[in-house]
């Protein structure tokens, strides 16, 4: 999957911009999103479930990622071919299948000759080479390996994977993957044609997948197998993956998919927590303390975004029982305290994240919303100044009507401002001409 993923910008926020408190996930020691590894764990809690309206799901997609972590055995895998050799099958594999037409999947999209994996026809496969029989088929939770090669419609080679391992069902891939290789048998080749919808959506993916674009993947399935338990894991072995799954969350939270985040981050905190049986060093309680406090800051975070707020007290609490001068968590805290009407109790949390931060403005901004409340004044509007459309919310039209609205306004002036001028002049014409004639 891919090896460039941009590192988080910022989101802005209604409370303040440009500060740790409204960057974006308002993320405590945000890593970097580069080479983002797909790990294999266990749930810590059921996706979420198909609570998501079609015209929901252009604005939830599922990243995918780049190299493999391994932390057991290495996998027993099917020969292939060597990576230079198999790129340049790939691409003689492609312009076969489009019949010479060039890098155009229009027709492949209603080809009688590819299969439908999805009713609505915009996840579509064609076999290469079959497998070895139906048995052979992941089930969700298996942890499948993959050669993966994928291009866009213009012949642009944005994927190169020779063995990326995710775990089915665990929203590490786009769900083309997911979909995909559910399908297929061990040792199958086939190519896997997805549009947007089930890639990378209106959002892409920087810089090299642009808004809604369809993809061509070249798969094979290397391997099926059941992922690992936890615990078989090391105590570096769970930091790394527990901080693997954190930055899978950060990910989901750049492009707002709240819930995608929320699940992420819920099972880092699963990895991170030691089995009893388990002696730990001191060096490491603290490393695992300190791991658990970031996903717990992020998870809350999160929870804030979607107005879970006894979720948001409880993940803020777990900070503050291992770090009771945390700032992050007592912000939080109190300011989902304030809009709860709890006037009285947020204003010492609130105090004292500020004595922590004093040059923090969000909290500055909370506490003055809180005095603002206390005394029944009405809250401050927002700014009326239009900001850049995220390219997730333009859906491909301008739905504003005040924007079309506006612009033709100022055309009817423009047009009434000529017209009055040349009403003037005809009437001066009018009657200089008067006084000739008379």
């Amino acid at each position: 999957m891919p090896q460039d993923i941009l590192p988080p910008g910022k989101i802005p926020d209604a409370i303040d911009h440009g500060t740790i408190w409204d960057t974006s996930l308002e993320l405590q020691e945000n890593g970097n999103l580069d080479n983002i590894p797909t790990v294999c764990v266990q749930e810590a809690e059921e996706p979420p479930q198909n609570e998501y309206r079609d015209s929901e799901r252009l604005l939830q997609r599922t990243p995918s990622f780049g190299k493999t972590v391994k932390f057991i055995l290495p996998p027993i895998t099917i020969e292939d071919n060597a990576p230079q050799e198999e790129e340049l099958q790939f691409f003689q594999a492609v312009e076969d299948a489009l019949g010479g037409r060039g890098y155009s999947f229009k027709e492949i999209f209603s080809s009688r000759q590819w299969i439908d994996i999805t009713d609505d026809k915009l996840l579509r496969k064609k076999i290469l080479r079959p497998g070895r029989g139906e048995d052979s088929k992941p089930l969700p939770g298996q942890q499948v390996t993959v050669y993966l090669m994928g291009i866009l419609e213009d012949g642009s080679l944005v994927e190169k994977d020779p063995k990326l391992s995710f775990v089915l069902d665990e929203g590490d891939v786009i769900q083309a993957l997911e979909l995909g290789v559910r399908s297929m048998q061990l040792g199958e080749v086939a190519f896997l044609l997805t549009n947007g919808l089930y890639a990378f959506g209106l959002l892409g993916r920087d810089p090299d997948i642009p808004s809604d674009a369809s993809l061509l993947y070249k798969v094979t399935l290397l391997e099926v197998r059941d992922k690992p338990s936890l615990v078989c894991l090391t105590t570096a072995d769970r930091i790394t993956l527990g901080n693997l799954k954190r930055e899978c969350g950060n990910f989901h939270f750049e492009r707002e998919e709240y819930r995608s985040a929320m699940h992420s981050y819920s099972q880092a905190l699963t990895i991170l927590t030691p089995s009893t049986a388990d002696p730990l060093s001191p060096e490491e309680e603290e490393e695992i303390r300190e791991h658990r406090i970031k996903c717990l800051n992020n998870l809350a975070a999160t929870q804030l975004k979607l107005h879970h707020y006894d979720d948001v007290i409880n993940s803020c609490n777990a900070v503050l029982e291992m770090d009771k001068d945390n700032a992050k968590a007592l912000y939080r805290k109190g300011k989902v305290l304030s809009e709860r009407g709890e006037y009285e109790e947020a204003m010492p949390i609130l105090k004292q994240a500020l004595r922590l931060e004093p040059t923090t403005k969000a909290i500055h901004a909370e506490l003055s919303k809180l005095v603002r409340r206390q005394k029944g004044q009405p809250e401050v509007t927002k700014s009326l100044v239009r900001t850049k459309p995220k390219a997730h919310l333009k859906l491909r039209d301008d739905l504003n009507p005040l924007i079309r609205h506006s612009t033709r306004q100022r055309v009817t002036n423009r047009m009434l401002l000529v017209g009055a001028v040349a009403a003037a002049l005809l009437s001066l014409l009018a009657t200089f001409l008067f006084v000739q004639d008379t």
